[in-house]
C-alpha cells in the first residue's frame, strides 16, 4: 500500500509542477522551462504507469507491471521527440510566418514618408526576431529627413513587437516607373 500512496502523491505533485512550470514557460517564452515542464509531465505519467502496474499486480494481474512499463516508455519517447523538435526549430534560422510579415508591411507602409517597401526579410533565431528592411522615400528629401523616416520605422517596429532583437532599415530613393 505504501507504494500505491507514493505513486498517488508523485502523480499529484508532478502534475502540479507541470502546470506551474508550463505557465511560467509560456509567460517568459522559454523553451528550456517548457522542456522542464514536460519533464515533470513525463514523471507524472510514469507514476500513473507505476500506479497501474502496482495495483494490477496486487489484484492478481502480474502482466500489468510490464504493460505499464511499456506505456510509460511510449509517453517518454513522445515527450522527448516534442522537446527535440522544439529545440531544433529554435537552433535553426527560419522565416517568420506570412501573417507576421503582412502585419509589418501594413505598419511600415502607414508611416509618414514611406512610399514603398523594396525588401523585407525576417528570421527567427530562438524566440527572437531579426528584420532586414528596405523602404522607399522621396528621392528629393535631405539625408537627415530620410534618416528620420528610417529611425521612426525602426523605433515603431521595436515598440510594437518586443520579440524583435535587431532591425536593419535601409532607405532607397523612390522611383516612379514610367510605362
Amino acid at each position: 500500500m505504501l507504494a500505491l500512496w507514493a505513486a498517488v502523491i508523485s502523480i499529484v505533485s508532478k502534475e502540479a509542477m507541470f502546470w506551474y512550470t508550463r505557465y511560467h514557460a509560456r509567460r517568459l517564452d522559454s523553451g528550456a522551462l517548457m522542456a522542464d515542464a514536460w519533464h515533470h509531465r513525463s514523471d507524472a505519467l510514469s507514476s500513473i504507469g507505476s500506479l497501474v502496474g502496482i495495483a494490477g499486480s496486487r489484484m492478481g494481474y502480474p502482466v500489468m507491471d510490464p504493460l505499464a512499463s511499456l506505456v510509460i516508455c511510449v509517453f517518454i519517447c513522445k515527450a522527448s521527440i516534442s522537446i527535440y523538435k522544439d529545440a531544433l526549430d529554435k537552433m535553426v534560422d527560419k522565416s517568420c510566418d506570412s501573417g507576421f510579415e503582412d502585419e509589418v508591411r501594413k505598419l511600415v507602409l502607414n508611416q509618414d514618408g514611406v512610399m514603398g517597401i523594396d525588401l523585407l526579410h525576417t528570421r527567427m533565431f530562438g524566440n527572437r526576431i531579426y528584420i532586414d528592411l528596405e523602404i522607399s522615400a522621396d528621392e528629393n528629401l535631405k539625408l537627415k529627413d530620410s534618416h528620420a523616416i528610417a529611425e521612426n520605422v525602426h523605433n515603431l517596429l521595436e515598440e510594437t513587437y518586443p520579440k524583435i532583437k535587431h532591425i536593419m532599415v535601409h532607405v532607397n530613393p523612390y522611383e516612379t516607373k514610367v510605362r
